[in-house]
């Protein structure tokens, strides 16, 4: 049998003509009609009026941090429970990442920790630079909630990170448009792809203009190439554009079928002892980008391991859920805030096979071989 990805990329006809239609057009360059469009196109997902596209949600990330002005000295709030490149991102400004544990109603950044950072923090005239909240497996945090913890701290800045999220709501309001800015991933298993690529999305034209200016090597507009300040090449190009724009076109139906997978894996597993799935909060729809269940030692009849050992040894993939940040070797050293409900996530839960191009026979394969390991006596 053929073997079964996390989370694969869906693409099909539509893309590869889109990639032909640019090829042959003669929109090889980076620039080109289908960058601007895409970019367009996100922010109208996002439902902010700006966005650039980049190489990277880690790259939207990093200049975000830059315009804001954070720096050496500086620390950042960021969740426990995410993905490396979220704190990796506050190390390249110079930073110092300060990890916050999750609530367990959401698995994201628990906001009375951050009030209780914040104020603390203003009391002893050591202030936060910024919070990175993260919309965690495609759900959005709880933002009504950090507007409230951020009521008085002027000084912090907000962006969020929704590289999982694209899609999804929180309030009626879409992933992306929370805080100064947000970052959106499209790397290969992410819910659309441009193979390698992100995007930056804000309300404040002027941070677009300042992120898209550093994107570019920081050419200053001369006829010989000027540099005033340090730049990158963070730009993504017109033919990974032009693959974006077909997949976003396939955006709603994508998240559709993962929130089916969703539901179909609950259903068919749902009766096993000690099984629990990644809670869904009732003020929002996440996209599902995958889905967590997880297994009670007390009553489980397999572990973690057990359970995603036996899927590999039936050439499926699945993973742990995150490891929480501050057990990461590298960030030893940093402070944390709580950390127990993360580390209790990443000891006990199996991320599945969640693709959108998943099919019903392969979603049939996964869930008997669950069932295997963990419907025992």
């Amino acid at each position: 049998m053929a073997r079964i990805y996390l989370s694969p990329p869906d693409v099909g006809p539509p893309e590869r003509a889109a990639l032909l239609a640019a090829f042959d057009e003669g929109w090889i360059a980076p620039v080109g009609p289908d960058l601007a469009a895409f970019e367009a196109e996100v922010a109208a997902v996002a439902g902010v009026e700006h966005a650039v596209a980049l190489s990277s949600g880690s790259a939207a990330l990093h200049l975000a941090l830059l315009i804001a002005g954070v720096g050496p000295g500086d620390r950042v709030l960021v969740p426990t429970l995410t993905f490396a490149a979220t704190a990796n991102v506050v190390t390249y400004v110079g930073a110092e990442p300060v990890f916050v544990d999750v609530t367990a109603d959401r698995w994201t950044i628990d906001p009375s920790l951050v009030a209780s950072e914040l104020d603390a923090a203003r009391a002893a005239g050591a202030p936060y630079a910024a919070v990175i909240p993260v919309d965690l497996y495609g759900q959005c945090a709880d933002y009504a909630a950090l507007d409230d913890a951020l009521a008085g701290h002027e000084g912090v800045v907000m962006i969020e990170d929704a590289a999982e999220a694209l899609g999804a709501t929180v309030g009626g309001r879409p992933a992306g448009g929370f805080g100064r800015a947000g970052a959106f991933s499209f790397n290969g298993n992410k819910l659309i792809t441009t193979s390698g690529g992100g995007m930056l999305v804000s309300h404040d034209a002027a941070l677009i203009e300042r992120a898209r200016y550093l994107a570019t090597q920081a050419r200053e507009p001369a006829r010989h190439y000027e540099h005033t300040a340090i730049g990158f090449n963070y730009r993504m190009s017109n033919l990974l554009a032009a693959l974006g724009r077909a997949q976003l076109r396939g955006l709603d139906a994508k998240v559709a079928r993962r929130r089916a997978l969703r539901r179909r894996y609950a259903e068919a597993l749902g009766d096993l002892p000690g099984v629990t799935w990644m809670p869904e909060a009732p003020d929002g729809t996440p996209t599902n980008w995958l889905t967590v269940l997880t297994l009670d030692p007390d009553e489980a009849a397999a572990d973690r391991d057990q359970v995603i050992d036996h899927l590999e040894a039936h050439d499926v993939e699945a993973r742990p859920a995150w490891k929480p940040m501050h057990l990461q070797p590298v960030f030893a050293p940093c402070r944390h805030v709580g950390g127990e409900v993360a580390a209790q996530i990443f000891e006990r839960g199996v991320c599945l096979p969640s693709g959108s191009s998943l099919t019903d026979a392969d979603q049939d394969r996964v869930i008997e071989l669950v069932r295997q390991v963990l419907d025992q006596p």
